[in-house]
């Protein structure tokens, strides 16, 4: 069944607070859920920046999860998140390739957790190459090791 993308918006809030909570979705991203103030805070945040561009992954008109793209320095970058209930089913490969359609910047960038191979497979599908690999500490405190993607073409 085909996802569709649109724009997040505040009534979505509330699934994608629950979807970022589950632990084995966590684990695997390597950066902790935020607690209910903090997490609505910063979604409102990236919902009133102009230079943000986020969407909420609908499936089957359900919201699966979201994908956005940001400017980090002098880097666009695009992440997402999926509910775990929605995992497996090529969702997210589907989302990853819609976006890029809307984000046309190249290059354009991810980080993705060493450990989580399903996710550096989605971006290699959609043409990411891994430049450079990297760790970090997350917000929790843990030593996160990484890969660093690029895409240099558009779609």
């Amino acid at each position: 069944m085909p996802i569709l993308l649109r724009p997040a918006a505040e009534s979505d809030l509330p699934i994608l607070y629950q979807q970022q909570l589950d632990p084995e979705a966590t684990a695997m991203a390597a950066f902790p859920s935020r607690d209910e103030e903090a997490f609505y805070a910063h979604a409102r945040k990236i919902m009133a920046n102009k230079s943000v561009i986020f969407k909420v992954i609908v499936y089957n008109s359900h919201v699966a999860g979201s994908v956005g793209s940001w400017v980090d320095g002098n880097k666009r970058e695009i992440g997402y998140w999926l509910g775990k209930g929605f995992w497996g089913k090529g969702i997210a490969t589907q989302a990853v390739e819609k976006f890029l359609f809307i984000v046309k910047k190249r290059p354009l960038y991810a980080h993705v957790a060493k450990h989580n191979i399903r996710s550096k497979r989605v971006l290699e599908k959609n043409g990411f190459k891994v430049i450079q690999e990297d760790w970090y500490n997350n917000p929790a405190g843990d030593v996160v090791e990484e890969f660093l993607l690029r895409l240099d073409r558009g779609k």
